[in-house]
């Protein structure tokens, strides 16, 4: 049997984003459900791909397409409770990057969920994988565990 891997702490990201929950995120059961939280991931990621690397999603030559995902939930989550999405970069290559991300509850540490997801970067017209231009490869660079 593997041990159990510890909770991701505030420390272990590098860029962070508030989250309102809203009404809708509740599930029949009480807590925010389980898609709630790549909506949430998807916008920390690219609040940090228009902010802080510049892309431009309206009429940049470049996008992002999300290839791959995962998501561990450890604590439940519930409207109208304030969070935090937290973002780093897990992996940078030529033309893709791996976030890792986590939903913090506000005045807490311990990360609530943790997930992760790849972003290919392509050409807008060709969908063909791009190299990621300068300014958001120093971006992403940044924000980068070593």
């Amino acid at each position: 049997m593997s041990e159990k891997k510890p909770l991701g702490r505030r420390a272990d990201y590098f860029y962070f984003q508030p989250i309102s929950t809203r009404w809708s995120d509740n599930d029949i059961y009480g807590h925010v459900n389980n898609v709630i939280y790549y909506s949430y991931f998807d916008s920390v990621a690219n609040h940090f791909l228009i902010n802080e690397g510049g892309l431009d999603i309206h009429a940049g030559d470049i996008i992002g397409l999300v290839v791959n995902s995962g998501c561990s939930y450890h604590k439940p989550l519930a409207y109208p409770e304030k969070l935090h999405g937290a973002l780093r970069v897990n992996k940078l290559g030529n033309s893709s990057v791996e976030y890792g991300l986590a939903i913090f509850r506000e005045g807490e540490d311990a990360a609530a969920a943790e997930g992760y997801f790849t972003h290919v970067f392509v050409d807008r017209q060709s969908r063909r994988p791009t190299p990621i231009p300068e300014k958001l490869r120093a971006a992403l660079a940044e924000a980068a565990t070593n």
